[in-house]
């Protein structure tokens, strides 16, 4: 049965230069270089250099036409369309949406890894080649730290279903006993207890600080975590004196012994590129966009020339009008790339200057007590632009200024109001916060409670809770994990 009927949608579609433009503007300075780089290699109508007159305006006829016969000679479309081998950029798919996990290339490095470096000593050692074939199973399981975060009895069944190997927990657990005595000490651990007890009861002295620290390692770990040292003192029988010099002891221990073993090639280094250069000239403060590295770019004379050459003769035939089609893609997908780029580099501007004008106090010296209280929502309405793009902005940027560098996203941080009304920012009450926990007394440190009282006397009305919420967001430990002796 036929069912007709008369709807209304409203729907928001966003064009392929927004969706570009809204890429470009999420990138910081270092990606935005790769995708301008990128972007050279695959389409041959966008070119390195600035616009000229010449380009701009067009040149008298005989200059067009010498120049339209150079480059006949010189470059055909031709080229593309009839070439027996298919060019690389019609082989390659770029339309990977923002969730699309892409696929990256991985680095080989000439030094061997670290489970390559373990089963060349475990192959020194006198198992068996069961055993060795077993330990290579285990060695694959431990993680970049050294630690074997796996069950033994899921390397078990792993090593049942997957290799058709039977090989109980007793078997595996000696050959992890044989891995655990390879080095550097603790490797192959599966807690942090096992770990610290792996290497100290490797070291060759002993004195009574070793021994004592064995001892809290192996039978008190727990309160020791947890600093209860009057409870350790009073069960071992030892003064404040002796229990330090055991926990001197522990604190020399790695807890990530895996960290040791680890090629230093196998790690990028990871340097920030500021995007914005904030200078300080004769009290005047001076924004600019960091684009050393970005070409100047220019829509191609010679493909603009082509497709006037071509659409003169639209009507000579099918390659001739595809000629035209491909000459048209590239000459609009190059002025599309060039227009995101610049309306991008407006935009940041726009951005940062709002953010500016707004931090002003704080930009002029780089003091944390002057910085205002300040959300997304506010340098949307001074710009004008929607929250979300404000937002794409902050977002992996940064700011290098006269007083250090900085992401975009440290400049915002909600209010907070004082007994006498004015609001203040969150990471004003944070710095001081910091400075009361820095200058304690270790061996009474200060509660949340007490934290909280030094605050309200300083005149911030803040709660207990929301001590605790800011202390937690500073990776502060609470009072009894911050004690010493």
């Amino acid at each position: 049965m036929l069912n007709q009927k008369l709807q209304q949608k409203l729907l928001q579609k966003l064009s392929p230069q927004q969706i570009q433009m809204i890429k470009l503007l999420e990138v910081p300075a270092v990606l935005l270089e790769q995708r301008v780089k990128r972007e050279l290699e695959e389409n041959p109508a966008l070119e390195e250099g600035a616009e000229s007159l010449a380009e701009e305006g067009g040149s008298d006829e005989d200059t067009g036409n010498e120049s339209e016969e150079n480059d006949s000679d010189e470059f055909s479309i031709d080229d593309y369309l009839n070439d027996e081998d298919i060019p690389d950029y019609k082989l390659q798919a770029n339309n990977y949406s923002k969730d699309d996990k892409q696929r990256s290339e991985i680095p080989f490095s000439a030094g061997s890894s670290f489970h390559e470096h373990l089963t060349r000593q475990m192959g020194l050692t006198n198992l068996d080649d069961r055993q060795k074939l077993l330990g290579e199973y285990i060695i694959g399981n431990i993680d970049e730290d050294g630690y074997l975060r796996r069950e033994v009895s899921s390397i078990s069944d792993d090593l049942a279903f997957l290799q058709n190997i039977e090989a109980d927990e007793k078997e595996l657990e000696e050959v992890l006993g044989a891995i655990q005595e390879l080095d550097p000490a603790g490797i192959g651990a599966r807690t942090l207890q096992e770990c610290l007890l792996l290497q100290i009861t490797r070291r060759e002295e002993s004195t009574e600080s070793i021994d004592v620290a064995t001892t809290i390692l192996s039978d008190w770990f727990e309160e020791f975590t947890k600093r209860h040292y009057d409870r350790i003192m009073q069960r071992l029988n030892i003064d404040e004196a002796t229990l330090k010099s055991a926990i001197e002891e522990i604190l020399r221990l790695n807890p990530k012994p895996g960290g040791a073993l680890h090629d230093p090639y196998d790690r990028t280094a990871q340097q920030v590129v500021p995007d914005f250069l904030l200078e300080q000239n004769e009290g005047r403060l001076e924004l600019h966009l960091n684009t050393r590295n970005l070409p100047d770019l220019k829509v191609s004379n010679t493909y603009t020339k082509m497709l006037e050459k071509y659409s003169k003769n639209r009507g000579s035939g099918k390659e001739m009008r595809e000629a035209a089609a491909f000459v048209r893609q590239k000459l609009d997908s190059a002025k599309w790339f060039i227009d995101a780029i610049r309306q991008r580099q407006n935009t940041l501007l726009l951005t940062m200057n709002a953010i500016i004008e707004f931090q002003k106090e704080y930009f002029a010296d780089g003091d944390e007590m002057k910085m205002r209280p300040m959300i997304l929502k506010d340098i949307a309405e001074m710009t004008g632009l929607d929250i979300s793009t404000v937002s794409r902005v902050a977002n992996s940027k940064y700011i290098q200024t006269h007083f250090g560098l900085f992401p975009l996203k440290y400049f915002f941080s909600e209010g907070l109001l004082t007994d006498k009304g004015e609001e203040v920012s969150t990471r004003e009450i944070k710095l001081i916060l910091t400075e009361c926990i820095e200058s304690e007394d270790k061996t009474k440190p200060l509660t949340d409670d007490k934290l909280t009282e030094i605050l309200q006397e300083k005149g911030y009305q803040i709660a207990r809770r929301t001590v605790a919420k800011y202390r937690e967001q500073l990776n502060i430990p609470v009072a009894r994990l911050r004690k010493e002796i």
